[in-house]
């Protein structure tokens, strides 16, 4: 299993190069920096005239290395990355990259996994649930809430939501993790409950996509393996009907949902990334909007990388988990 592990990290290696070069040079194709914001902001706000606040972010420019040829830029930021573990400097935050990316990510990635955990519950429940009571009305409203999860926009179902607390609710406390009073205040199950009550709705909109994905794979498996012959040898031998459902045939359809896990974390961050821009939560999502809207791109490359890596740590695990519950993924996948 050591080995097997270690041929997936050093395969996962110059995906993850290709990855990053890739990301900062598409974050870097349109035209524009951040001395032009700062440009724009010393015209439209300091009054400054265009001859002035063009200087100054020329000066800018070149303090900061931007006026470099883009292949000198990348090899400065993946060598810093390498070698010191610095991702750069955010020139909109004004403090290092890596002090933003550990503000946010952990955040991002506790809601994610939040997610994903109750995604993976209910829709292997609930995809059991119908493929056990097929063509019934039980199977008719599963499937239908798994074709809404799949295709309403999950940034469509956070607007509903936002107008429906602000406009309908008169809820005010949009925007944030916690109510004033609990912002600095110890843990406790009242701010733990202010924090449900803050992030409940993030967490349903990205639970809603990933659940009706399990549930729809689950059932369609689940149908396939019923039918299968050692399933039918296993009724023959007078087992029960639950005994033979959980016993032989649910481990054996889980093994699409165990390739899946692969990408649902990135999947999951995406949809928190979704929502959390239009509840301006203070995430990952709007911290890579707004550098991107400025020209910040070291923040923008980070997390875009972040995210990369996110994607192929998943898929490890998947193999993992799917060398484990496979014994010929063992055999000839190395293990």
């Amino acid at each position: 299993m050591l080995r097997f592990l270690l041929m997936r990290i050093a395969s996962a290696i110059p995906v993850l190069f290709i990855l990053s070069v890739v990301t900062f040079a598409i974050i870097q194709a349109p035209p524009g920096d951040y001395a032009d914001y700062i440009r724009s902001q010393l015209i439209n706000q300091g009054g400054a005239s265009f001859a002035q606040a063009d200087a100054q972010a020329q000066a800018y420019r070149t303090e900061h290395g931007l006026d470099q040829p883009l292949v000198v830029q990348y090899v400065n930021w993946i060598t810093g990355i390498v070698t010191k573990g610095d991702f750069g400097y955010s020139m909109f935050y004004n403090k290092p990259v890596a002090d933003v990316v550990g503000e946010r990510l952990p955040r991002t990635l506790a809601l994610a996994l939040v997610c994903h955990i109750f995604a993976s519950i209910l829709g292997i429940t609930f995809g059991i649930w119908a493929a056990t009571r097929q063509y019934s009305w039980i199977d008719s409203l599963l499937s239908g809430i798994s074709f809404l999860g799949m295709t309403v926009p999950r940034f469509l179902m956070a607007l509903i939501i936002v107008y429906l607390l602000v406009f309908q609710f008169n809820v005010t406390e949009i925007g944030s993790f916690f109510s004033p009073q609990y912002g600095g205040a110890p843990w406790s199950w009242a701010k733990f409950m202010d924090l449900v009550s803050h992030v409940w709705p993030v967490v349903a909109i990205a639970t809603f996509g990933g659940l009706a994905y399990n549930m729809r794979v689950m059932r369609g498996n689940l149908l396939d393996t019923l039918n299968a012959q050692y399933v039918e040898t296993a009724r023959a031998k007078g087992l029960s009907g639950g005994a033979v459902v959980l016993r032989h045939a649910v481990p054996n359809a889980l093994h699409p949902l165990v390739m899946y896990q692969g990408v649902v974390l990135p999947y999951m961050l995406t949809g928190e990334i979704e929502t959390a821009i239009i509840f301006a939560l203070p995430t990952v999502g709007p911290a890579i909007v707004g550098s991107m809207a400025i020209g910040d791109v070291y923040v923008t490359a980070t997390f875009m990388l972040v995210l990369s890596a996110t994607l192929i740590v998943g898929n490890i695990i998947a193999d993992m988990l799917l060398a484990m519950l496979d014994p010929r993924v063992r055999q000839y996948g190395g293990a």
